[in-house]
């Protein structure tokens, strides 16, 4: 199964920074501060592991469903709890996936500043310029 929702957050986040995750985070773990960034790939880590733990337990469920195999009371706790754990997942992968997308919407990328160009000083205007 792929992590499509954080791949998607990756993606925003990598364009709106101009720079691949993991170049991100090494400027964050480098920076040690609080930032939007920070908050962004604590967001983003916060919805793979979601996703990450939503793949596992449907694999388990799977495996618990599988046709022919009896269903006991401890198979069926076991199903329950992966059920649980499941949903719990979801609404963990909602909520960031929510957090995530409310702030990067609001964020924009700055465009780069314009080289402009000045006229050329004469040398008498120029404040380092030698005086007689």
């Amino acid at each position: 199964m792929s992590h499509t929702t954080a791949l998607a957050v990756a993606e925003h986040i990598e364009a709106l920074y101009g720079r691949p995750l993991a170049e991100l985070e090494a400027h964050v773990d480098a920076q040690q501060t609080q930032s939007m960034l920070a908050a962004l790939l604590g967001i983003h880590a916060g919805l793979l592991q979601a996703e990450r733990n939503i793949e596992h337990q449907l694999g388990r469920l799977r495996e618990l469903t599988q046709p022919g195999r009896e269903v006991g009371a401890s198979t069926a706790g076991a199903i329950f709890d992966c059920a649980r754990r499941l949903a719990t997942s979801v609404a963990t992968r909602e909520a960031h996936t929510q957090a995530a997308t409310t702030v990067l919407h609001s964020l924009r990328r700055a465009a780069p500043p314009q080289a402009t160009q000045l006229p050329p000083a004469s040398a008498a205007a120029h404040p380092l310029a030698p005086t007689r």
